[in-house]
């Protein structure tokens, strides 16, 4: 792992975060894993770790409850199963009613059941009882959203909870650090303005169209199917 006090681009695209972070977790290659992506943008990084441990991969719909003016900024987040964790100083800061919050929290949790119902239909999720869960995003910014995703996967029962991102604020990883097993990196940014875009030379933000084409790679994979 690196640190860095300014934005740099280390990776070239998501793909090649996955394979560096991948490199990171190879201690992971032969336990009882599995790999639960975060989409959008979680999705190509968590492809290339399942692919190089040789695990099972599922996906975690979470969505961070946004700060209209600050696009890395975060009211709290949510995940598939209902669990929110709230950012409680930003909510303070901008003076939310309860009511307002409620309404802001609804707007995310429609959006986390559409998206449940595109990626996953009626497919049951993998199991993670008993098992090593590798959380996966392409970066963490405030956290919240993977804090989310930690809270609501421990309702799973898993033997421990392994959160690993390319590349991560300080603040972030502090945070996350609090409800995680572990926290793996590849680099972590101690710069005042983060964004993870300033860590990729390629950067996008992955469409839904995307992230069916990688699931569907990855099913006829599964069933020796590779196209």
């Amino acid at each position: 792992m690196t640190y860095s006090a300014r934005p740099q681009a280390i990776f070239e695209n998501r793909h090649d975060a996955g394979r560096r972070l991948a490199a990171e977790l190879g201690e992971y290659s032969d336990q009882s894993v599995v790999v639960l992506a975060i989409p959008n943008g979680g999705v190509p990084v968590a492809l290339e770790v399942a692919s190089a441990l040789k695990t099972d991969l599922d996906l975690i719909i979470c969505r961070k409850i946004p700060i209209l003016v600050s696009p890395e900024g975060s009211l709290g987040a949510a995940a598939d199963d209902g669990t929110v964790i709230l950012n409680e100083e930003a909510v303070k800061r901008i003076g939310f009613s309860r009511q307002q919050l409620e309404y802001e929290i609804n707007k995310v949790r429609t959006e986390i059941k559409q998206r449940s119902l595109l990626y996953k239909g009626d497919r049951l999720p993998v199991r993670a009882t008993g098992k090593i869960v590798i959380l996966i995003d392409d970066g963490l910014a405030s956290g919240f959203t993977m804090m989310a995703a930690v809270e609501s996967l421990r309702r799973r029962r898993p033997k421990e909870v392994v959160v690993a991102v390319p590349v991560a604020s300080a603040m972030a990883v502090k945070q996350v650090e609090k409800v995680a097993d572990r926290v793996v990196t590849c680099t972590t940014g101690f710069m005042p303005k983060f964004y993870l875009s300033d860590f990729y030379r390629y950067w996008h933000d992955v469409s839904d169209d995307e992230v069916m084409r990688y699931l569907n790679k990855w099913r006829m994979r599964q069933l020796g199917l590779d196209i």
